[in-house]
């Protein structure tokens, strides 16, 4: 008898290829990409990817969610981050999420983990309609250490091998949001200089002293300011859907570090400019309380240094949610 291929037959195909693709990614050797940084402003509130849209102006969105994080750098070190989220509606209006994740790092200076920051933000319904809406949002990044981790002997470990960015951070933000675009853009300001001691006399004895050297001077740092586009395009089905976009990440200030040699406050140049990701994702709705998210990123042009430590070579997200 011959056999036919059913909606749901392709849905699980779709799934089953998102998975396969997924961790494909993960196990090349030669991966060359870049998403979104561990700053994390750019999956806060109004400004995160794929978020549904409902032509019903009184949503209350609560949810659940559970994400797998790995990223790699250009100096191997592979950062994997499990981060459990919280959304829960407020009214017909506003939105509250936090985000709390734990970090491993592992790399050829040491291996970490630890606490990452929390993130907190408020978003609030500002304009919608039957065919488009438009959110703001206001948030938060709370530091949980101060970013100066060391390797077994006490030399300090770049910022790569931090769990925590050692900064208090406000986040502000915007999207506009219809059936198949979101255009959402957003500013994250650091208010403190970063506890960090990571410079290269230190490592002058240490038997792995050219490969700290290749890492950015980190002594005390101070991060610029940024400010984020994302612009994404969605194809949506009663199952399934996927997202193609580009996320551009502008520093508008430079970095500064203490200079190891004379101890004076400095400019670092090649840190201010654009880091730009493409971006690819797709979803798979079990029943209208659950989901399975994939999300992929890919470099198109980074900054020239990064002594904060978050340049990523490939990132790659896995998401369960659970709505109720």
């Amino acid at each position: 008898m011959k056999r036919t291929l059913t909606s749901n037959h392709y849905h699980k195909f779709f799934l089953l290829a998102l998975l396969i693709f997924s961790t494909s990614v993960l196990t090349s050797n030669y991966a060359n990409a870049q998403g979104c940084s561990d700053a994390g402003f750019c999956t806060m509130g109004a400004m995160r990817p794929d978020q549904p849209f409902s032509k019903n102006l009184n949503v209350k969105l609560r949810s659940v969610s559970m994400t797998q994080y790995i990223g790699l750098t250009k100096f191997d070190d592979r950062i994997i981050s499990y981060i459990a989220e919280a959304n829960v509606g407020i009214g017909d209006k506003w939105q509250a999420q936090i985000k709390l994740p734990y970090t491993f790092v592992q790399g050829p200076l040491a291996n970490t983990n630890g606490l990452g920051d929390v993130s907190l933000s408020l978003t609030r319904s500002l304009v919608q309609n039957q065919d488009w809406q438009i959110n703001g949002t206001l948030g938060a990044k709370i530091p949980t250490n101060d970013a100066n981790f060391t390797n077994d002997v006490g030399l300090a470990l770049p910022m790569y091998y931090q769990t925590s960015l050692g900064t208090y951070d406000i986040i502000a933000g915007i999207s506009f949001i219809n059936k198949n675009f979101l255009i959402a853009a957003g500013v994250q300001h650091p208010f403190n200089q970063i506890d960090n001691g990571f410079k290269w006399g230190i490592w002058s004895e240490h038997p792995l002293t050219e490969t700290a050297n290749e890492y950015p001077v980190s002594q005390f740092l101070d991060r610029g300011t940024d400010a984020m586009l994302r612009v994404e395009y969605n194809l949506r089905f009663s199952k399934w859907s996927m997202n193609f976009g580009i996320l551009p990440i502008y520093r508008f200030t430079s970095d500064k570090i203490t200079n190891p040699e004379t101890g004076e406050r400095e400019k670092l140049e090649n840190t201010k400019g654009v880091a730009v990701s493409g971006l690819i994702g797709g979803t798979y709705n079990f029943s209208v309380r659950s989901s399975l998210k994939v999300l992929l990123g890919k470099q198109v042009q980074q900054r020239y240094k990064n002594p904060d430590g978050l340049s990523r070579e490939w990132v790659n997200t896995i998401t369960y949610l659970y709505r109720f």
